[in-house]
């Protein structure tokens, strides 16, 4: 749970909970007072504080996968690089996979170092419109292990949010690990009162991985974090040679198309298996302009596409509240 301290009894209810200080697991806890008077009740102050630092952001995007490995940073970075491949868009990728920061390797910024500037941290530029910043920037090794629990992994994510000098964004894109745990929590609960444009969720074609992707679908819904659509990954191999695809993670149950017509979600791509997009990721250079003309970039180019297409939308009909609202209080009809 994202609101419980680290000092907590096993079946802490949480300081947010109604129950926080009353309930018989708080007996003997260190925290047990402050809950029981309400303070921690209060909404975090941070939130607004990330509110008007993210002003300055037009749209956020969440990437999620419910299953592990199943290509979820490479979807994240290759948005990132298609969206900034308009030289008038400005981008940044968020790295929030505490424990397993690959993304400065992926964008090929590893080893970099984050600088601190009188407006907070400076992110690393990939492209004079393309900025990264991960806690892999913050190690002096890149095999170093992040032992932490939950509430250190949260206040890392709120310093990236709050302390960042992201500047003035089109778009960010927030890369986020497996699972509906701490991170997710925090990531959405920091941004409530900045808006999230919505979640991109990343699957594999097979039913064990579409199981766990049915889960983060349900999490998005709890939390009111609108869904873009859904991207099936390694949907097939592609051999580079013949040309043809070989499907190596057979659909047994439809695949992400079925999921998503069953769920009422949009489909917005499948992406086959091309061992250059691998090479490219290990490599740090971007798979997009490398093999331009592969069918995986087509399909990646298109990702792009709806990713732009939805959050065009969504900021016109934004548009278009304000103005009625604005309406209404002039007294027109």
């Amino acid at each position: 749970m994202a609101d419980v301290p680290s000092d907590a009894p096993q079946h802490c209810p949480g300081t947010s909970s109604s129950q926080a200080g009353k309930s018989s697991a708080c007996q003997g806890c260190p925290n047990q007072t402050i809950c029981a008077s309400g303070a921690t009740q209060a909404p975090d102050p941070a939130i607004e504080e990330i509110r008007v630092k993210m002003a300055s952001v037009k749209h956020k995007i969440l990437v999620l996968s419910g299953k592990g490995g199943v290509g979820k940073s490479t979807i994240s970075t290759q948005l990132a690089h298609g969206l900034a491949g308009d030289s008038s868009t400005e981008v940044a990728l968020l790295d929030v996979d505490i424990c397993g920061p690959s993304i400065p390797k992926m964008m090929g910024v590893e080893g970099e170092q984050v600088h601190q500037s009188g407006s907070g941290w400076s992110p690393v530029y990939v492209e004079d419109n393309l900025a990264v910043m991960s806690v892999g920037f913050l190690l002096s090794s890149p095999d170093d292990a992040i032992i932490w629990r939950g509430p250190k992994k949260n206040g890392m994510i709120k310093q990236f949010l709050r302390d960042v000098d992201w500047g003035q964004l089109d778009y960010l894109i927030v890369d986020t690990p497996p699972g509906t745990s701490d991170e997710h929590l925090s990531v959405v609960q920091y941004l409530c009162g900045a808006g999230v444009d919505g979640a991109i969720i990343v699957t594999t074609p097979q039913e064990v991985s579409l199981q766990d992707v049915r889960k983060e679908i349900r999490f998005c819904e709890k939390v009111g974090l609108p869904v873009i659509g859904v991207v099936e990954n390694m949907s097939g191999f592609l051999c580079p040679k013949c040309k043809n695809m070989t499907p190596i993670f057979p659909p047994t149950t439809g695949g992400a198309e079925k999921m998503c017509l069953d769920m009422g979600l949009s489909f917005l791509e499948r992406v086959p298996l091309d061992p250059r997009i691998g090479k490219s990721c290990d490599e740090g250079r971007p798979f997009l302009t490398e093999v331009a003309d592969s069918p995986a970039a087509a399909a990646y180019r298109s990702i792009v596409r709806g990713v732009t297409e939805y959050c065009a939308s969504r900021r016109h009909q934004g548009d278009a509240d304000q103005t009625a609202a604005g309406q209404r209080q002039d007294g027109e009809p």
